[in-house]
């Protein structure tokens, strides 16, 4: 599971950008748990936890970014709405 998190989150940055994240997310966090469940005798903490990284990151910059695009949008529109006389 944590090699899984950790090809879906660098998948998330090159390949599927929505869907790789989310796996990323949910394998990352089943493979910690299962790895905490195992008492060492499974490993792969690091892999996990660097898939948890890069599908959060890339879920919040894909969330900043679309917050970003509405306001530039609206802005948009709003300034455009202001140049037509009516």
């Amino acid at each position: 599971m944590a090699v899984i998190s950790l090809v879906a989150g660098i998948g998330s940055w090159v390949v599927l950008p929505v869907i790789g994240s989310i796996v990323a997310v949910v394998t990352g966090h089943v493979a910690r748990k299962q790895i905490r469940q195992s008492a060492g005798a499974q490993d792969g903490e690091g892999m996990a936890l660097a898939g948890l990284i890069l599908g959060y990151t890339h879920l919040a910059l894909g969330c900043v970014g679309s917050i970003v695009a509405v306001v530039l949008i609206l802005a948009g529109v709003i300034s455009a709405a202001a140049l037509v006389p009516w």
